[in-house]
């Protein structure tokens, strides 16, 4: 299955029909543009998917902003990342074991290495399991062979 098919199937529930992948960041973020040339942002560690940007010019602009590229980039997580993991092989990112949105810490005990399409794929999953829990309420997780 293609990243395309994966993003698919884990996010359309959200309304997004990707047409092509922009960019994706050492933790599986991802930049998408969808067929109607909307720019979105999948976020698996915070378990969104959300437009970023209407067209290409606002994307650009977004894109330059500073504040834009600190949180893109990620880079003391991926600091911290690289040096309990090492590096990354093909099709690979790091990942949040718990995510910070469910009780995970922004600290190295946490972090793991996965395949983005798995990240993908579970983030997608998750996000619309709970989409219908408010801010602060419980959840009980299950974990299934």
């Amino acid at each position: 299955m293609c990243i395309l098919e994966t993003i698919r199937e884990a996010w359309s529930w959200i309304g997004l029909n990707p047409a092509e992948v922009v960019y994706i960041n050492l933790f599986g973020n991802l930049i998408l543009k969808d067929v109607d040339g909307i720019f979105w942002r999948i976020c698996p560690e915070a378990l969104t998917c959300q437009k970023i940007a209407t067209d290409l010019n606002k994307f650009t602009e977004l894109w330059r902003d500073e504040n834009f590229q600190f949180d893109w980039k990620m880079g003391k997580m991926v600091e911290i990342a690289e040096k309990k993991l090492g590096l990354l092989q093909k099709d690979e990112c790091y990942c949040f074991k718990l995510s910070p949105v469910v009780g995970g810490t922004y600290d190295a005990a946490n972090l793991a290495k996965i395949s983005v399409k798995e990240l993908i794929a579970f983030s997608g999953d998750f996000a619309e399991q709970i989409k219908a829990v408010p801010d602060g309420g419980q959840i009980k997780i299950k974990f299934v062979k």
